[in-house]
């Protein structure tokens, strides 16, 4: 037991002991003078011998407390100087004033004192100045926790290299799993002989194998069309950094045979649970293919995609199977509502209102109530002049109704059919998404990490020209005998039209089958003409914009438009296109202040370029060779030089988004 506890339990019970006996001694000496007088001299004996013993405890006291003292004093100045931790103490000048010897042998001298915290750990000053409290910093190859005292002006150094080098080991070792899909695989060796087959197979599965054992990734092939991998974050490092060039690779190589093979990759990382991985994976490669194939897709848990790839325009591969599939599941989806609300995107243009007519008619061949959600103060002036054709047809016209209209007839059983877009920031009227719980989409463009929530049904193709494309073959589907009227016909007609750049841009076999049967149905293509026709002071405004044209790379033109003018999305759209017309020019980039004080940039290509991963960097998107982006808190000049540090990143070999 401690001294100075044996001191303060003896004292306590000896005075009231003494006090007790000195008064029992008072009352026998008023009795007895003689035995009092013993009894005091008995006490006075104690009272000495007690204080006698407690002296020899406060001695033994005052050597422990000065040997502990000693001690302790000891322990700080070892734990200062010795232990493996860096003080340093500074002045207001940044100059270093003291520190312990560990910290100087961090740094391989022998004294830090009067030396610049400038010149012997730079990246410590602005932590400083930031008034961070702490924070993980490199010196001389070594990883320090740094933790500062402002007031004392006082930094700990704590070595965590090796717990660096662990994390770092430990992130470096997660598993990544991939699933390899040769998108075209089945469709190219259809008609093939067995021997050419074979051969084809052969060298395709001798390449990713060769590149599977060059990376040090595990590949197992599971059908004739597809591999799974297995990898790790490591590895899956080297592979961005090389931008994924096995898509180049395969496609290079069996080009050389005259076959226009390609790869999707989808890739799950950032979980410990394989089951996690293996859907995430699966997620990734249905949106890599949902953009047209030829591309990697890498999924976080968090939602967050990166891309890599899609350089080459899409193989057409949709059959009309499933067009047919498509057209009964939607017939019967539209049996089953109260009725039908159709919305397309923003300022919308032919290709939108066309094919939103074209489902209004499948909603009434259906015996079902349809209407066409319309912002009429956000159409050009083609969209007009087809609006007021359509304004003179007084069965068509009452089916065109407000977002707000639209918001109060929005049922329980209603059937949302959202055309031409897929992302919800773009549709008009954002409300109908969350007020309708059955929602189908239509659409041509590639798809994008933002897309609509649950939809019952989904037919996007990126290989179709048009959404208007694709909603005419869902006509010639559906069940029932029926006639389209000479204006719904044009419509359809006109957003194919404008989407193919008449017929000579993303125009395959099922276009042309598509415009035939509008034209059956009485499609005018006189009237198509005279929607698109412009006026003077308009052809004017996009010439100017024309005439600030240059050529950055590789064909590429880029043209800025004068700051303090603002032009519409259309005539924005229309200058990219007319650039794209120019000789010389295989890809074109318009920037011009919007009407909404945002910049705009609109990119159109003829297929080598791809500028929806190009707009997609900017937070844009769209198709392979028409797309589109618009930047906020920026000026012209600002987004230019951001552009075209895409562009930079994407001709060295690839991007991401």
């Amino acid at each position: 037991m401690p001294i100075f506890q044996k001191k303060h339990i003896i004292r306590l019970p000896f005075y009231l002991l003494y006090s007790f006996a000195l008064i029992i001694t008072a009352i026998i000496t008023y009795e007895n003078w003689y035995v009092g007088a013993a009894g005091f001299a008995v006490l006075l004996g104690m009272l000495y011998l007690y204080i006698k013993m407690e002296r020899m405890i406060m001695t033994e006291l005052e050597a422990y407390i000065s040997t502990l003292s000693h001690r302790v004093k000891k322990v700080g100045t070892e734990a200062l100087m010795e232990m493996p931790i860096g003080i340093m103490l500074f002045n207001d000048d940044y100059q270093i004033e003291w520190t312990n010897s560990f910290l100087a042998s961090c740094f391989a001298e022998e004294t830090l004192v009067g030396r610049s915290l400038y010149d012997v750990a730079d990246s410590i000053v602005p932590l400083i100045k930031q008034e961070v409290e702490s924070e993980v910093v490199t010196v001389y190859d070594r990883r320090y926790k740094v933790i500062i005292k402002r007031d004392e002006r006082l930094v700990y150094f704590f070595d965590v290299t090796e717990q660096a080098t662990i994390e770092k080991l430990y992130e470096e070792e997660k598993t990544v799993f991939g699933i390899i899909f040769l998108d075209n695989y089945d469709d190219l060796t259809q008609s093939m002989d067995d021997q050419v087959k074979s051969n084809l197979n052969n060298q395709v599965t001798s390449i990713i194998n060769r590149w599977a054992n060059e990376q040090g990734i595990l590949i197992k092939r599971t059908s004739s069309e597809r591999f799974a991998a297995i990898l790790n974050e490591r590895i899956l490092s080297q592979l961005e950094r090389d931008k994924f060039s096995i898509l180049d690779h395969v496609r290079e190589e069996t080009s050389k045979q005259n076959i226009s093979l390609t790869l999707s990759i989808g890739l799950g990382i950032g979980s410990s649970s394989l089951p996690e991985l293996g859907t995430l994976a699966q997620s990734s490669l249905d949106l890599a293919l949902g953009r047209g194939g030829d591309q990697v897709a890498i999924k976080l848990p968090s939602g967050k995609v990166k891309f890599y790839g899609g350089k080459t325009n899409p193989m057409e591969k949709r059959t009309r199977v499933r067009a047919r599939v498509i057209s009964h599941a939607l017939k019967e989806l539209i049996t089953e509502s109260e009725n039908v609300i159709i919305m397309g995107h923003k300022y919308p243009d032919m290709d939108a209102i066309g094919a939103a007519i074209g489902i209004l008619k499948v909603a009434a061949v259906n015996n079902k109530k349809g209407y066409i959600v319309l912002d009429q103060e956000r159409t050009d002036s083609s969209v007009q002049k087809l609006l007021s054709e359509i304004k003179k047809d007084e069965n068509l016209w009452p089916h065109f109704v407000s977002p707000e209209e639209a918001l109060n007839m929005a049922q329980d059983q209603s059937l949302l059919v959202v055309v031409d877009t897929h992302k919800p920031s773009l549709v008009i009227e954002e409300r109908l998404l969350n007020k309708i719980d059955s929602v189908v989409v239509i659409d041509h463009h590639r798809r994008g990490e933002d897309f609509v929530k649950n939809p019952l049904l989904v037919y996007m193709e990126p290989y179709a020209s048009s959404t208007a494309e694709l909603v005419t073959e869902l006509l010639e589907y559906q069940p029932k005998r029926f006639s389209i009227n000479m204006l719904e016909a044009t419509a359809l007609l006109a957003g194919i039209i404008v989407d193919t750049k008449s017929f000579t841009l993303r125009t395959g076999s099922r276009t042309f089958d598509a415009a035939s049967f509008l034209r059956s149905q009485g499609a005018d293509t006189v009237l198509v003409q005279k929607f698109l026709k412009e006026d003077m002071d308009h052809y004017i405004r996009r010439a100017k914009i024309i005439e600030k044209a240059c050529i950055y790379k590789a064909g590429i033109a880029i043209s800025k438009a004068p700051e303090n003018v603002a032009f519409s999305p259309v005539l924005i759209a229309q200058a990219a296109d007319t650039l794209l017309s120019i000789d010389g020019v295989v890809a074109s980039f318009v920037i011009a202040k919007r009407e909404d004080d945002q910049v705009g940039i609109s990119a159109r290509s003829l297929g080598n370029v791809n500028v929806q991963v190009i707009m997609e960097s900017l937070q844009g998107g769209g198709h392979l060779t028409n797309a589109a982006t618009q930047l906020q808190n920026i000026n012209i000049d600002e987004a230019e030089n951001r552009l075209k540090e895409v562009i930079d990143e994407y001709l060295e070999g690839g991007t991401q988004s």
